[in-house]
């Protein structure tokens, strides 16, 4: 097997962020899986999975403190990787500190980094050593507010079977300011300069997804001209995302609270990438917080 036709995913990040979830969706996937991997070992198992003959041309595994001392060569595996001429891809997984906390007590194991001491300290002395690693990591996903079918519905869409080689899957995320600018987007709108839905009495308890909020918002010449000044600007970018190998893109469209007009540009976004027959999902992070009783302004 050619070396650059093989596939490796190197998953590594926090403890308790999700790597152990992840990595069995990958294995429902068809990778070949290997938790806690001491670094040494990488190349001589990318080496036997080369030689198999197409049996194994996809593979995943987490390298995370848990391997002590032995965590420390994973640098130095990464360059003989490369020196050997193996492509690989490292997928960095991490959530706030309030979820991690959160979850160590729901399970009530002890943290790797502080096993006698307070599970935050563990925490933050766990970020500072990967700080450089998640530098290095060709996408960081942030699983604080992610449920498990969440997190493995996003597995699926960045390395799922149902992406092909070379195309690019794009995820549209409509959110509010006030609750936080989404961390994983790459293309960020700031959509507050549109007329706001809020301010109508009959159109504040729905949200960007009903035609009525739809029909308010793009009636306005401004979102009109936004609009599709926008679309063209994607329609040139995006084939360069993919010539230069991109596999995920990520948009996020942000209002005040994400439940009006975040949502009705996100939804025409998504519209336009499904015509453009793109690989996509459309989500809405904050609209259904606000219809919970919440100011959205």
């Amino acid at each position: 097997m050619d070396r650059k036709s093989m596939k490796l995913l190197v998953i590594t990040g926090l403890s308790g962020a999700g790597k152990t979830q992840a990595l069995q969706c990958l294995e429902d996937q068809g990778y070949f899986c290997i938790d806690n991997l001491p670094p040494a070992f990488i190349i001589k198992f990318v080496e036997l999975c080369a030689q198999s003959q197409g049996k194994v041309s996809k593979a995943a595994i987490v390298c995370d403190l848990r391997g002590g001392e032995f965590f420390t060569s994973l640098a130095e595996a990464l360059k003989d990787l490369e020196r050997e001429g193996f492509l690989y891809e490292i997928l960095f997984l991490e959530a706030s500190d309030e979820a991690l906390v959160r979850r160590y007590k729901e399970s009530r194991r002890r943290h790797p980094q502080s096993p006698q001491g307070r599970i935050l300290d563990g925490i933050n002395e766990e970020r500072k050593l990967l700080a450089e690693l998640r530098g290095q990591a060709h996408k960081i996903m942030d699983t604080s507010n992610l449920l498990s079918q969440q997190l493995r519905q996003q597995i699926t869409e960045l390395y799922g079977e149902g992406r092909g080689q070379g195309q690019l899957a794009i995820s549209v995320i409509s959110f509010g300011f006030k609750y936080g600018v989404p961390l994983d987007a790459d293309l960020l709108i700031d959509v507050r300069f549109l007329p706001n839905p809020f301010y109508v009495e009959e159109l504040r308890p729905l949200t960007g997804e009903h035609p009525l909020v739809q029909n308010y918002i793009f009636n306005n010449p401004v979102a009109q001209e936004f609009m599709n000044r926008y679309l063209h600007l994607l329609e040139y970018i995006l084939p360069y995302y993919v010539k230069e190998g991109k596999s995920h893109l990520v948009i996020g469209v942000g209002c005040t609270g994400g439940q009006h007009r975040s949502v009705a540009i996100a939804e025409r976004i998504g519209l336009f990438l499904n015509e453009q027959h793109y690989t996509m999902s459309v989500k809405h992070r904050d609209a259904a917080r606000n219809r919970k009783g919440e100011k959205a302004r």
